[in-house]
């Protein structure tokens, strides 16, 4: 009897062991899923050019630059990158002698990974790689670390436009590009990170890039973003939507750049009550209050769902205004780039 004691005693902890062990593996898996999405940006103007002579006495006309190193990144209970979508937009406007654009305003906008190998990095590249190849390497570098690690990344200056390369063996290899911008966009996300519902399995990262606004003697970008995250059934779980909107405004008798090459660029969303849209509002709320509207009515609808909205045309400059009940008191802001960066997180989401 003893012995049958015993042996049933250890089957039970034998079951007891099994059941710790399969309840911390549940622990673990449910601490490793999406709890926060986040999306950050650094965006600047300092490349655009003044009106310049070049070596062979040729006249170089103005130009305008716009660089937007843009991070959707998902992080965990334990603030570790779960998963990371990198990209980078940059935008050039030219202009003709008598200052008007010479660009096609109507042309739309690609980003560093929309151009994969069209972007020309692999002939100049030391490794043989494109660009969007090597943003890769580094978001698969980033996952599973925290923002502290990831900006503990040592780096080395290769030169004058390169001074944060990786300098660590697992990237010296697949990563050449300077990589400082990312890394803060990546520490931005996790700034402004919201809370999110679980069941996310997949991050998207959706833009819209235009130039339609820019003037003569006045360049604008307007870059429109979206991180969604979605889960097994393609519903949205959580989204971000933000636009960074940049000026670059010249002297058209000195022919030089007259904004602060070097200033701060925020998104609309980070300049919140300064960004001025509520004493034009009719429902007297600011931007970022009627975006935050609109996300939270696209939480559990899928991406077929959201580009289904009824929308109405209010004006020449409002063409896709939310037309339902639950957004007409809330929502008077035209959504169309919003929707269309939301329908293109759905698609390249991984």
């Amino acid at each position: 009897r003893e012995r049958a004691v015993k042996k049933t005693a250890f089957v039970v902890l034998v079951w007891v062991a099994v059941f710790a062990l399969a309840v911390g593996s549940s622990a673990v898996m449910a601490a490793a899923g999406p709890v926060k999405l986040g999306l950050g940006h650094i965006t600047s103007i300092a490349k655009s050019k003044d009106l310049a002579v070049d070596g062979k006495g040729k006249v170089v006309p103005p130009m305008a630059q716009v660089d937007s190193a843009i991070a959707a990144v998902a992080f965990d209970a334990k603030g570790r990158v779960v998963k990371v979508n990198l990209d980078s937009a940059q935008s050039k406007i030219s202009f003709n002698k008598d200052f008007t654009v010479a660009n096609d305003l109507t042309a739309k906008g690609l980003t560093k990974v929309e151009l994969g190998d069209g972007y020309g990095m692999r002939k100049a590249s030391g490794i043989g790689k494109e660009w969007n190849e090597q943003i890769a390497e580094l978001e698969k570098w980033m996952t599973g670390k925290t923002v502290a690690e990831i900006k503990a990344l040592k780096v080395k200056q290769r030169d004058a436009g390169h001074p944060a390369v990786p300098d660590v063996p697992e990237l010296t290899s697949v990563v050449t590009i300077t990589v400082q911008d990312y890394i803060a966009a990546v520490e931005k996300a996790w700034e402004n990170a919201v809370s999110v519902a679980a069941g996310g399995e997949k991050l998207g990262l959706g833009h819209e890039v235009s130039i339609a606004s820019s003037k003569p003697a006045a360049a604008q970008v307007d870059t429109t973003l979206a991180a969604t995250l979605y889960d097994k059934d393609g519903r949205v779980v959580g989204v971000i939507i933000d636009v960074i909107q940049s000026k670059v405004p010249f002297d058209t008798k000195t022919a030089k750049v007259t904004a602060d090459r070097n200033a701060e660029i925020k998104s609309k969303k980070e300049l919140g009550d300064a960004y001025g849209m509520i004493r034009a509002s009719s429902i007297k709320k600011e931007w970022h209050e009627q975006a935050a509207e609109l996300e939270k009515w696209m939480v559990g609808k899928t991406a077929k769902d959201i580009q289904a909205l009824k929308v109405r045309e209010k004006d020449a400059h409002h063409v896709a205004v939310p037309d339902v009940p639950e957004l007409t008191s809330r929502v008077t802001m035209t959504v169309e780039s919003f929707l269309a960066a939301v329908g293109e997180s759905y698609s390249n989401a991984r």
